[in-house]
């Protein structure tokens, strides 16, 4: 996210971040954790399961395994395991369906430096972006009006993306303009006006500028004009985590009611969604193209031997 000298954010970094922000993030992550853990996790994990039976349902005979870009299960670990499976081709699909230097571009960089240090690469792939795929803007408008069928619709369609330096635009980062490419498909999807919702950006770090405007006085700017209700969702967010359940269904939502708003409602991530699973496996196989992942080659020897085995069974 910070791209500054490296010497300057390590003065930084554990001069002033890691006094600080543990004890908070601590306390953040209390709120949303889970018995089964942290929900990014959680719901990571099993868009990986979801995704493998959607591929092997159509005959597509892939392995999929998901990686934490900061956690584990980390990305050599997950490279290392396939690679001991005897996986020849990997196909790199980061959850980041818009693309940013600080995000699917650090995921590439992780994968690269894994390569580096492997005498055997497999082939790989990337997937850049899907930030206007059809199915997935599909499955966010399908989230959205099955939320608004069962709480009722706002008065405004707030859709809150994870913020960058400002400066990265001027580097040319395509991240803002694919961000609002998505909100703009989204309420066309839904049959909005530019009046209906506003794209803002969240997770803001430090007092350098960043992407514009702000979701949190944002929405306490529209509950001062006399907007009495809005909506939510976080579109660049694969499955909810931190981001989207501590800081814009909660802290949000407070500083909307605080500020004179009356209802704020937040619409989950696509999470588990079966709409947006096969919104991934489309994605997925459009990548996997001219790679041979059919039904398992199995050679004369090997048929007679597998026979025989259930033979003896």
């Amino acid at each position: 996210m910070v791209e500054i000298p490296r010497p300057l954010w390590w003065l930084i970094l554990h001069g002033v971040i890691l006094r600080t922000r543990p004890a908070k993030s601590a306390a953040k992550y209390a709120a949303i954790w889970t018995e089964q853990g942290s929900p990014l996790l959680v719901w990571t994990q099993r868009q990986a399961e979801l995704l493998q039976a959607s591929l092997q349902s159509q005959g597509h005979h892939v392995t999929v395994r998901c990686a934490m870009r900061y956690g584990n299960p980390s990305v050599d670990a997950t490279l290392d395991a396939l690679k001991a499976e005897g996986a020849t081709r990997v196909l790199v699909l980061p959850l980041y369906p818009q693309y940013a230097a600080a995000t699917t571009a650090s995921t590439i960089d992780a994968v690269s430096d894994w390569a580096r240090r492997t005498r055997h690469v497999p082939e790989l792939r990337f997937v850049n972006r899907y930030h206007d795929d059809p199915g997935y803007i599909a499955a966010l408008a399908a989230s959205v009006q099955a939320h608004w069928a069962q709480h009722g619709r706002g008065q405004k369609l707030v859709m809150s993306f994870h913020g960058v330096p400002a400066r990265s635009l001027a580097l040319g980062d395509p991240y803002h303009c694919e961000c609002h490419k998505t909100a703009r498909l989204l309420a066309q999807a839904l049959g909005l006006g530019q009046a209906d919702y506003i794209v803002t950006f969240q997770s803001r770090l430090g007092r350098a500028k960043w992407l514009e405007p702000y979701t949190e006085p944002t929405v306490k700017r529209l509950a001062g004009e006399g907007v009495k209700r809005i909506d939510a969702i976080c579109p660049g967010f694969a499955s909810d985590n931190l981001e989207t359940l501590e800081e814009i269904a909660m802290e949000a939502r407070d500083s909307f009611l605080a500020a004179g708003g009356e209802q704020f409602s937040f619409i989950d991530c696509l999470n588990d969604r079966p709409d947006w699973i096969a919104a991934l496996a489309d994605v997925s196989l459009r990548h996997l193209q001219g790679w041979p992942f059919g039904a398992p080659v199995v050679d004369e020897a090997q048929r007679q031997r597998a026979l025989a085995l259930g033979a003896s069974n």
